[in-house]
């Protein structure tokens, strides 16, 4: 016999943990703290659990909680599928999409993609998150994003994974760097040199992207090494400007600083690195038929990408990233690469 649960009931309790509390979910859901207070009790009974411990700075989710949280954000995601895939039968080419993506993609050729979509799907309202790679595969298995492009596959059994391509990876030094010129490095040249880099998370996630640099150096035979951790791919382009340290990043990302000189690449000998780059969804999603072709235009996006023009002395091995071509971030916004699970809606005039 099924349980009479409710779905306001379940988006309650949802809401609740999102917003952190009984008073943010209320606003979140335009109902009353009462109103909010009761469908979660219904939810508890229901449950024959505790659901949240009340603590005096707020409410914290007990083991049951926990237990609920992922089937509830479930269903709600379920739910959203279906009222998605009965509006698509009346509107075609129409509704929202949104694409969850690393932030550091945004610093390649990735815009000009997503502009071709745009102005292919005028109808269809575009929407863009930024995150660490574990964190988007976390908004799109709850539902809060359509798709997701992230660095490395999601292995979880619900979800799906679509090899995009390698991206390749380069060290990258100060123009004045002492060994700067040099037409190759042996790694054992760089013993003594610091790093800049994403700090690894210490918690269960696992980001492929922020270990790239120590699983080279350890590679190497550098490790440990000294690593100045900055979480933002801006800064980091800056300090190693300024000097600060050596960085191993995508090459897509540093192609207008090569083309400028305020970057220098160090040709380091032995095996190339890379890191791969992968759309994924949810396996039982519905996906509309813009979502479709949002995707096709995402699998095609290598294929587009043009070698950039080396300049300096400096030669990309790179055969994919001309930034030129990123015209949406001139019409929509230019997202800053790194970051949490943030709103980072796509902005019809965005921050720089």
């Amino acid at each position: 016999m099924l349980m009479a649960v409710e779905i306001d009931q379940v988006e309650a309790f949802v809401a609740i943990v999102r917003g952190g509390g009984f008073t943010r979910a209320a606003s979140l859901l335009h109902l009353s703290q009462p109103a909010v207070s009761r469908r979660l009790d219904l939810l508890e009974r229901e449950l024959g659990a505790p659901l949240f411990e009340r603590i005096r700075s707020g409410v914290i989710l007990t083991e049951a909680g926990r237990t609920f949280l992922p089937h509830a954000e479930g269903v709600l995601a379920c739910m959203r599928d279906g009222l998605d895939s009965v509006r698509a039968l009346h509107q075609v080419d129409r509704g929202t999409i949104t694409l969850a993506l690393v932030g550091t993609l945004a610093s390649t050729t990735l815009t000009g993609c997503l502009q071709r979509f745009r102005e292919a799907h005028p109808r269809v309202e575009l929407r863009l998150r930024t995150a660490l790679s574990q964190e988007i595969s976390v908004l799109v298995r709850r539902g809060d994003a359509t798709l997701g492009l992230r660095y490395g596959g999601d292995p979880h059994p619900e979800m799906l994974s679509i090899s995009i391509y390698d991206e390749p990876m380069m060290v990258v030094c100060s123009p004045s760097h002492r060994l700067g010129r040099r037409r190759s490095v042996a790694p054992s040249a760089l013993g003594a040199e610091r790093w800049v880099a994403f700090p690894p998370r210490n918690d269960a996630f696992y980001d492929p992207y922020p270990w790239s640099l120590q699983n080279r150096l350890a590679a190497w035979g550098l490790s440990p090494a000294e690593i100045i951790p900055i979480d933002s791919l801006t800064a980091q382009k800056r300090m190693v400007e300024a000097g600060f340290g050596l960085a191993l990043l995508p090459e897509s990302s540093v192609d207008e600083e090569l083309r400028t000189g305020t970057l220098r690449a160090m040709r380091t000998t032995g095996t190339r690195v890379t890191i791969p780059v992968v759309l994924i969804h949810r396996r039982r999603a519905y996906l509309s038929g813009a979502a479709r072709a949002l995707m096709a235009e995402l699998t095609a996006w290598p294929s587009r990408q043009t070698p950039p023009r080396a300049t300096n002395g400096s030669v990309s091995r790179r055969a994919r990233g001309n930034r030129g071509t990123g015209g949406v971030a001139a019409k929509s916004c230019a997202l800053e690469p790194g970051g949490g699970v943030g709103p980072g809606h796509l902005a019809r005039r965005g921050k720089t």
